[in-house]
C-alpha cells in the first residue's frame, strides 16, 4: 500500500546545507582523520602476514581474527559510549589499539607462528576505535527529526568509502614500496593522532544516558527486531569487502602485477563513493525499506558475476559496478536506525552494524583465502556471491520487521514507563464532554500525526512510501 505526502520544496536538503550546520565541521574533519586508518588495517595485515608466511590462508586467518574481535567488542564499546560518553571511551581505546598493532607487526617480522599472530590479533581487533558510529551518533543527536538526516547518512557513507579508497591504496603503496610492515605502523600512528584529536571535540558529543541519573529504562539496541534484520543484511556487505580484498590481491599476483591490487580495490571503493554522493543528492520517491531491498538485489546481481572476470580491465569494470551497488543498501540501512532504535541506544546500534560488516568481512577473508590458495582468485570471488544471496533471502523473508515505529514511541517509550500515572480527572459536565467529542472528531490523533511525520521525514518533495 502506498500513500503520498507533499511538503515544501523551497529548501531541498543538500551537502552544503548539511555542512553549514552549526558545529558540524568541528567533529566532521577530526572524525575523518580518526577513521582513515581503519581502511588500512585489514589489507595491511593481509600483505604483511602473506609476505612473512607465503600463504593467503594464514594471512586470512589473522585478518579474520582481527575482524571477529572487532565485531564482538564494537557493541560493548557502543554501550559504554552511550552511558559514559565518547571521550571517556575513546582515549584508552586509541592508546590500546596503537600498542596492539605495533605488537602484531613486530611478531610478524620475527616470523612468529600463525597461532601467535592470531593471538595478537585479538586485542588488535577488540581495540579498533568506533569513530564512524560516534560521528553518526553526533549527526543523529544534532539533526533528530530534520530532513537533513538522510543527507548526513549519505555523507557519512561517502566519507567511509573515501577512507576505503585512500586507505587500501596507501597501505598497499607502503607495504610494497617502503616495507611490508609500513602499512601497520602508519595505521597505528594515524589512529593515535586522529583519535586524540577527535576525542578533544567535546562540545558536539551526544548526551550520555545513565539510567540512575535520567530515570530512563535502559534500551538495548539488539532488542529491536528491525536492527537484527539490518545486521544480517550488513553481514553480506562485509563479505563483499572481505572477499574483494583477498581475491583482488590474489588476482594481482596471478597476473604478475602486485601493485595493481591497490588500484583495483580503489576503483571498487570509488564506485561506492560515487553512488554515495548521488544517494545524498537525490530526492527519493520511494520509502527506505523498498530502497534497501532494491539496492540489495542490485548488489547481489553484481557480486554474482565477479568470478567470471579474466582480465584486469573486466575485473575493474565489474568491481566498479559492485561498488556502485553497495552504497544504496549501506546508506539506507544506516538511515533506518534513526527510525528503528531509540536515541539512548543509537551509538550501540551503529556499532552493531559496523561490527556486522567487520564480522562478515572476517569470515569472507577466511573462506576466500582458503579457496584462493586451493583454486585461485576466481573461486575467492564466489564468497561475495554466496554471502549476498543468503543475506538477500533473509532480508526478503523478514522485511516486515523493518517497518518504522512512530518516533515518539521509540524515543520516549522508556520515559513513559518511568513516568508516574496521571491523577484521575474530575468528572466533566455533559456540555464539556460533548465539546471534547467534537474536537476529537476534527483533530488528528498523536499516532496519526506521528505517521505523517514518519513518512515525510527526510524529504522536501512529494514522496511515495511503502
Amino acid at each position: 500500500m502506498t500513500s503520498a505526502v507533499t511538503t515544501d520544496t523551497s529548501a531541498r536538503p543538500g551537502y552544503g546545507q548539511l555542512l553549514r550546520t552549526p558545529g558540524a565541521l568541528g567533529f566532521v574533519l577530526p572524525g575523518f582523520a580518526a577513521r582513515l586508518p581503519f581502511g588500512m588495517l585489514t589489507i595491511s595485515i593481509l600483505l604483511l602476514v602473506q609476505h612473512t608466511t607465503g600463504s593467503y590462508g594464514s594471512a586470512g586467518i589473522v585478518a579474520a581474527v582481527t575482524g571477529i574481535s572487532m565485531a564482538l567488542s564494537a557493541p560493548l564499546m557502543g554501550i559504554f559510549t552511550d552511558r559514559f560518553g565518547q571521550t571517556a571511551v575513546l582515549l584508552p581505546v586509541v592508546l590500546a589499539h596503537s600498542a596492539a598493532v605495533t605488537g602484531l607487526a613486530a611478531l610478524a617480522l620475527l616470523d612468529a607462528p600463525v597461532w601467535a599472530l592470531a593471538l595478537a590479533a585479538v586485542p588488535t581487533g577488540a581495540s579498533v576505535p568506533q569513530v564512524g558510529p560516534m560521528v553518526r551518533a553526533r549527526w543523529a543527536a544534532k539533526l533528530e527529526g530534520s530532513p537533513l538526516l538522510p543527507t548526513a547518512a549519505a555523507f557519512e557513507s561517502v566519507t567511509d568509502e573515501f577512507t576505503f579508497v585512500v586507505g587500501p591504496v596507501l597501505a598497499t603503496a607502503l607495504c610494497t614500496g617502503v616495507h611490508p610492515a609500513a602499512g601497520l605502523v602508519t595505521e597505528a600512528t594515524l589512529t593515535l593522532l586522529g583519535g586524540l584529536l577527535f576525542a578533544a571535540q567535546r562540545a558536539s558529543q551526544p548526551k550520555t544516558h545513565t539510567p540512575s541519573l535520567t530515570g530512563e529504562k535502559r534500551a538495548f539496541a539488539l532488542s529491536f527486531p528491525g536492527l537484527r534484520v539490518l545486521i544480517f543484511a550488513f553481514l553480506g556487505i562485509g563479505a563483499v569487502f572481505g572477499g574483494m580484498q583477498v581475491s583482488l590481491a590474489a588476482f594481482s599476483n596471478e597476473i604478475g602485477n602486485p601493485g595493481a591490487n591497490g588500484m583495483l580495490y580503489g576503483v571498487f571503493a570509488a564506485g561506492n563513493m560515487i553512488a554515495g554522493i548521488a544517494m545524498g543528492a537525490i530526492a527519493w520517491k520511494i520509502g527506505p525499506r523498498r530502497r534497501l531491498i532494491l539496492g540489495y538485489i542490485g548488489l547481489t546481481a553484481a557480486a554474482s558475476v565477479l568470478w567470471a572476470a579474466n582480465s584486469m580491465i573486466l575485473l575493474g569494470a565489474l568491481g566498479l559496478v559492485v561498488g556502485l551497488c553497495i552504497a544504496p543498501a549501506l546508506i539506507t540501512g544506516y538511515t533506518m536506525v534513526e527510525q528503528l532504535v531509540p536515541a539512548n541506544a543509537r551509538t550501540e546500534a551503529f556499532t552493531w552494524l559496523t561490527g556486522s560488516i567487520a564480522f562478515g568481512q572476517a569470515i569472507a577473508v577466511i573462506l576466500a583465502g582458503r579457496l584462493t590458495d586451493a583454486h585461485g582468485s576466481s573461486f575467492g570471488f564466489l564468497v561475495p556471491m554466496g554471502a549476498t544471496a543468503l543475506a538477500l533471502a533473509t532480508l526478503l523473508a523478514l522485511r516486515a520487521k523493518l517497518a518504522p515505529k512512530a518516533p515518539s514511541r521509540i524515543v520516549n517509550a522508556s520515559a513513559q514507563e518511568a513516568a508516574p500515572a496521571p491523577a484521575p480527572a474530575a468528572p466533566a459536565s455533559a456540555q464539556t464532554q460533548a465539546k471534547a467529542q467534537a474536537t476529537a472528531r476534527t483533530t488528528p490523533s498523536p499516532a496519526s500525526r506521528n505517521r505523517v511525520n514518519e513518512r515525510g521525514m527526510g524529504h522536501r518533495v512529494p514522496v511515495t512510501v511503502d
